[in-house]
């Protein structure tokens, strides 16, 4: 749990704590194996595992509130809303615009509630 609040902070708590009454197994194996094992490795900084977990949810699609999750990771360990907008706009060259802009728009929600719109880029 503590790696998860460290970068999923409130939003990874509110996943965990909504499947407690549905799937509580499920709960317990998203953050003891998701995060205590997965997240927790040395291998790759936390800011890389979250591009990689957001262009994995774009090419997925139909993950959206995962996707915003994520990208409140993504910002928690340090990506920036420029580095988040110009990932998934790489991940349109693979996964196809509809993903892409889904990615977009769930991203946008997050910028939006953390006051972080517009974001500047080229």
């Amino acid at each position: 749990m503590e790696v998860l609040a460290r970068i999923d902070g409130e939003a990874g708590e509110r996943v965990v704590s909504s499947l407690a009454d549905v799937s509580p197994e499920l709960a317990y194996q998203i953050a003891a194996w998701g995060f205590g094992e997965i997240y927790a490795r040395p291998a790759l900084a936390p800011r890389d595992r979250q591009l990689v977990t957001l262009g994995m949810l774009t090419a997925l699609g139909g993950c959206e509130p995962q996707l915003e999750v994520h990208v409140n990771a993504a910002l928690n360990v340090g990506l920036t809303p420029q580095e988040i907008v110009e990932s998934l706009l790489q991940a349109a060259a693979y996964c196809g615009f509809p993903k892409a802009i889904n990615a977009t728009l769930a991203a946008k929600r997050v910028f939006a509630e953390r006051g972080l719109l517009p974001v500047q880029g080229d």
